[in-house]
């Protein structure tokens, strides 16, 4: 195999594709990359076995052929090569050379046999709008679950209703859920309206092929327990969690009375004033819900405590509770508007948090105990 390319164009490819490799794997070929090289192309492809990817570039083949390289490795080198063309070669017993300008490298390799297969085919299909996709994980994918023990948590449930034509997408670790609900019309495949988990790592993939294809429409197609996504010169495919996901409408608070306007900007720089003093065991923070006001406050014995007032919009009557600032700043954080609204009911029921002019994304916080 031989084939020349753009220096930029290969690191590109390179930067693209190496997130999908395994970093710690007993397989070594899932921390390469599968380079195939044919009919004036370069294909890009890498996989950790749950997730996958390929994308196509422009090359001169000399050759075709394929080749696996380790991903890490050969990004590094290509980073650091001179701004010129790349000639990349193969040659006896998976060994590949890398000339560019004056620096010519020789890299172990492994058979191109020995990669594992992506299914990239059909299914069931239909096309959703890049930035629809993009603002739909921005605000849900802070509540994901990275506990293993949770398999059926570590990911995003999403849903096509066809009785009022939206699509939901639902996130939670336990002590917290993110919810967003959008309008989408069109025929969606079964899969979709039955509901589906996408695993976390292709969540936070496809917000990256959802932020390159900006203004356009990513295609997602369904196959036996596999979803394909693809835009523009890239398909990406993961492996669906099997298993059910919890009913979350039982989850969000249906009677939760109270309402306390407050402005966003002032409640995230509050808020991280809090956690300056949170630690492992103490992280929560107590909030006073008072007439126009809310009086945050936070102690630790190792360190001492702090007060802070914020005004808000409140008439009812006073009240407090403890709440995980963390989960109320990354929430705040992707919500568009100036203000946020906290929905409480008593200091033992969940709050709901959502963009005071916007109803389309919430989050539910469980409440904690503060020592």
């Amino acid at each position: 195999m031989q084939f020349t390319i753009k220096k930029e164009t290969f690191v590109k490819a390179l930067a693209k594709i190496t997130p999908f490799t395994a970093h710690r794997t007993t397989l070594p070929i899932l921390s390469h990359v599968l380079l195939n090289a044919h009919d004036g192309a370069l294909q890009v492809t890498a996989t950790d076995l749950q997730v996958g990817a390929c994308s196509t570039y422009e090359a001169d083949t000399t050759q075709a052929g394929c080749i696996a390289v380790n991903a890490k490795k050969l990004y590094e080198i290509v980073k650091e090569l001179p701004n010129e063309e790349v000639i990349f070669s193969t040659k006896e017993n998976d060994w590949a050379e890398i000339v560019c300008g004056k620096a010519r490298f020789n890299i172990v390799g492994l058979p191109a046999d020995d990669f594992p297969h992506l299914n990239l085919g059909g299914g069931d299909s239909f096309s959703v709008g890049s930035d629809l996709l993009n603002d739909m994980i921005a605000k849900t994918s802070h509540a994901i679950c990275y506990d293993e023990t949770k398999a059926n948590l570590n990911g995003a449930y999403l849903k096509f209703d066809a009785d009022d034509e939206t699509i939901t997408m639902v996130t939670t670790d336990g002590h917290r859920l993110g919810y967003c609900k959008k309008p989408l019309t069109g025929t969606t495949p079964e899969a979709l309206t039955k509901g589906v988990i996408l695993p976390q790592k292709g969540v936070h993939e496809l917000k990256k092929m959802a932020d390159e294809s900006a203004g356009g429409e990513i295609k997602l197609s369904f196959e036996s327990n596999n979803v394909v996504a693809r835009a523009g010169n890239t398909v990406m495919t993961m492996r669906l969690i099997e298993g059910n996901f919890p009913d979350y409408q039982k989850v969000i608070p249906a009677a939760n009375n109270a309402v306390v306007t407050i402005d966003r900007a002032k409640l995230i720089s509050a808020m991280k004033r809090m956690g300056l003093l949170s630690t492992e065991k103490a992280k929560g923070v107590t909030l006073d819900v008072r007439k126009d006001q809310v009086v945050m406050s936070a102690r630790t014995p190792e360190f001492g405590d702090c007060t802070e007032d914020v005004e808000a919009g409140y008439e009812g009557s006073d009240f407090n509770i403890n709440l995980n600032p963390k989960y109320m700043m990354e929430f705040a954080a992707v919500v568009p508007d100036n203000s946020v609204e906290l929905k409480f009911k008593d200091a033992l029921t969940p709050i709901v948090m959502k963009a005071a002019a916007n109803d389309d994304c919430l989050a539910v916080i469980m409440p904690m105990r503060v020592n």
